[in-house]
């Protein structure tokens, strides 16, 4: 297994290797931003007209009469 993995690793180094030598980028041209002149002047924000319904609200005072409960726990039926 030991040579295997050594073979592997030769392998790749050439591989690499090749790689490196057998591409060669050079830069033809240089790259530049283009100019750009930018002037802003004062802008509008859309105007809008809408009719919405009307709600009224408020609030009244009314009593309710709320049922008592009464809960016997099966503790105090024991004493």
């Amino acid at each position: 297994m030991k040579i295997a993995s050594v073979l592997a690793i030769v392998v790749a180094a050439v591989a690499i290797g090749f790689g490196v030598y057998m591409v060669d980028i050079d830069q033809t041209q240089e790259a530049s931003l283009p100019n750009v002149d930018v002037n802003v002047e004062g802008g509008n924000l859309p105007e809008f007209s809408a009719e919405v319904g009307d709600i009224e609200t408020g609030t009244e005072e009314i009593t309710m009469e709320v049922p008592t409960i009464t809960f016997e726990s099966p503790e105090e039926d024991d004493s």
